[in-house]
């Protein structure tokens, strides 16, 4: 096993044990991010199907709209000059708010108007009935402006934070995961050959030991039949009085 292939560590009983947990973290982690991937995933994709639908809603939305502007230019000429004198602030103005999907914000837009219409007398003369349904087809343009705005603005946040995600997940499969695990076979391996070497110098040890008793026991065996040798050469008779010498009371 090569060493880049695992995580630099000496191999111990607390090593092992903390690479154990490292290995659960590092699981739970994936499990989690890999939830949190299919929930963005299936957000993506619930945009991306509003996305299609309201741009194909949109082209309608502004034909019906360029229509009517032809037909109030048809009737009343050209609107431009009133339409600039009376302009004083925006009538639609548009509110953020934020959406959280799986701990990722989103913003979404939402449209609001403020104040009171400054065309409301607009085509009284003539054309009032085609000044007001070109009024209204532009504020639903308007509005589905908006709504498109805040979804392409989610879309592209999640497609960014989906990347990133599904990079960590694939890290954390494909590269931590499998060196944790490189690791704690190194450290089992390195923990099994220590065993076996004590094993082998444990044994080793009780070989000469043996070795050594039973020198000992020839050596005290050999100096025990010397001994009785030596006390059987010093043993006399007790009959035998020559040598002895008087005693004097």
């Amino acid at each position: 096993m090569a060493a880049k292939d695992r995580l630099p560590i000496f191999p111990s009983r607390g090593a092992q044990t903390l690479m154990k947990s490292r290995l659960a973290g590092a699981t739970k982690g994936h499990g989690l991010l890999k939830k949190k991937a299919d929930a963005l995933q299936m957000r993506f994709r619930l945009i991306l199907g509003k996305i299609i639908e309201t741009k194909t809603l949109m082209g309608q939305v502004m034909k019906e709209a360029a229509f009517s502007l032809a037909e109030v230019k048809f009737t009343t000429g050209d609107i431009n000059q009133i339409v600039l004198q009376n302009v004083t602030k925006a009538q639609i103005k548009i509110r953020t708010k934020k959406d959280n999907v799986a701990g990722v914000t989103l913003p979404v837009f939402e449209p609001y108007t403020d104040g009171v219409d400054t065309y409301e007398l607009a085509g009284l003369a003539r054309g009032g009935q085609q000044l007001a349904k070109l009024k209204k087809n532009y504020q639903s343009a308007v509005r589905l402006l908006v709504e498109l705005a805040s979804l392409q603005t989610s879309f592209v946040t999640l497609d960014d934070v989906i990347k990133v995600t599904n990079r960590r997940v694939n890290a954390i499969e494909h590269v931590i995961i499998p060196r944790i695990t490189r690791t704690i076979e190194y450290i089992i391996s390195e923990l099994d050959e220590l065993e076996r070497e004590e094993f082998y110098r444990l044994k080793k040890i009780q070989d000469k030991k043996k070795v050594a008793r039973k020198i000992a026991d020839k050596q005290r065996e050999e100096q025990r039949k010397q001994g009785q040798l030596a006390e059987s050469r010093e043993v006399q008779n007790i009959l035998d009085e020559d040598g002895d010498e008087d005693l004097l009371f």
